[in-house]
This record gives C-alpha cells, structure tokens and sequence, in this order.
C-alpha cells in the first residue's frame, strides 16, 4: 500500500541543472589557531533560458555546495534569446571582469572558457562566442556573464518599452 503523499513518491517540480564551478578552502586566523571553512559557487540553469549562480560557505563541503544550490536557485532569472543563441552583443563587467559576448549561427556550439561555459550550458544557449578580458578568476567571470546575460533585450522587449513596432525599432 503506497501512500500517495509520502515524500519518496513526490515528482521535482523542474528537473535543475546544477553545477559546481568552484570550492575554495578559506582559513580565518583567530586567537586559538585556524578557522578552516570551505566556500562554494554553483550555477542552476533550467536548460531554457534561466539561470542563476549563489555562493555558500560552510565547515564541511556537501553543506557549502547546499547553501550554494539554494541561494542560485534563488537568484534565477529569464535570458532573451533568439533561436539557439543571444539577440545582440554584449559586454558583463563585474569588477575587474569582463566578459565579452557575441551571437553565433546555428552549429557554432558555445565557444567560451570554463566558468563562462558552465553558465551558458546551465541556460540553455547552444550557439554564441565569448572572451573574458581582465580577469581569469571564476567568482568574477560567472558573475560578469550573468550581468552580461541580465542586460540583453529581444527587438520586441526594446519596441513595447518604447511604444512602437519592431519594423521603427530595426528598420
């Protein structure tokens, strides 16, 4: 006899892509000796244009990459595509990042470095170019490309706001 409310028999709401993108040993040095913490970055994506990124911290490193996944899933929010790839160029700074990126035709696939990859695949975008200029950190990087991604707008988006149709807007 299966009871149907059981929490084994409960189906996810959304199927989650998480990934981990980094985890760092932090020390704090206080009077009695080192502090050892461990401190997480995960990105959730849907695979269909939202995305978010949390960081964690905690003593053990299951517990950081927990409070990691809830705060990204918590942070999410939509990307404007168009088709497989972004509608326009665009530049996310964060700090000293940047993160420079462009839309790409059908079959390019993602062209980008570690933690830029793991946060367009964790979207949903198949077809785009990109180059992080100024930094390699990872914390920086993920954070600049969501900057980036908040900042992009479809023709349609851009002609609602203003009041006029898609053809004033691009012809």
């Amino acid at each position: 006899m299966a009871r149907e409310n059981s929490k084994f028999n409960r189906e996810p709401k959304d199927e989650l892509i998480k990934k981990t993108v980094e985890v760092n040993r932090v020390t704090k040095v206080v009077k009695g000796g080192r502090n050892m913490r461990f401190s997480a970055l995960v990105v959730v994506g849907d695979g269909k244009g939202r995305v978010g990124a949390g960081m964690g911290k905690a003593a053990e490193v299951p517990e950081a990459i927990e409070k990691a996944t809830k705060a990204a899933t918590k942070s999410m929010f939509a990307v404007s595509t168009k088709g497989t790839t972004i509608p326009h160029t665009t530049t996310g700074i964060y700090g000293r990042g940047r993160v420079l990126m462009m839309p790409a035709t059908e079959g390019t696939g993602v062209i980008a470095g570690g933690p830029v990859r793991i946060v367009l695949e964790a979207c949903g975008i198949k077809d785009i170019r990109t180059k992080c200029i100024g930094t390699n950190n990872k914390i920086n990087c993920v954070k600049a490309t969501l900057e980036g991604l908040r900042g992009l707008r479809t023709a349609e988006e851009i002609a609602k706001v203003r009041g006029k149709s898609v053809e004033e807007i691009l012809g």
